[in-house]
């Protein structure tokens, strides 16, 4: 595999992302330096971190990196949740947040094995 944009992981995590700055553009106006910039740093960290992880030059440092996305996976859940919590978000959808950082962090877990 010659780019990381080939990487499955990495294509659903940028997906994720995406979706993370579309819901996080209705949240009220006084969260814009809180909750909104708390998900979009850990979405996009998520991706990138599958990025820069896939540009070292050895398997334990991708790895490495590997691990650091399943934890801003995690905390991004946590703040979806808590945005369902608060009322930001509408429970159908942040049920499907949910599911998709799941997801996520199972593929992370899949290449994890692999390499």
């Amino acid at each position: 595999m010659q780019n990381y944009k080939d990487l499955q992981v990495w294509q659903k995590a940028f997906d994720l992302s995406v979706q993370i700055y579309e819901k996080t553009k209705q949240f009220p106006p006084d969260e814009r330096f809180g909750l909104v910039s708390q998900m979009r740093r850990a979405a996009v960290s998520i991706v990138s971190n599958i990025a820069e992880g896939h540009g070292r030059s050895t398997n334990k440092e991708f790895s490495y990196f590997l691990k650091i996305s399943i934890g801003s996976c995690n905390e991004l859940e946590t703040q979806i949740f808590l945005s369902q919590k608060l009322k930001y978000i509408h429970e159908p959808a942040s049920i499907s947040l949910q599911n998709n950082c799941n997801e996520v962090i199972k593929m992370l877990h899949g290449l994890l094995k692999k390499l």
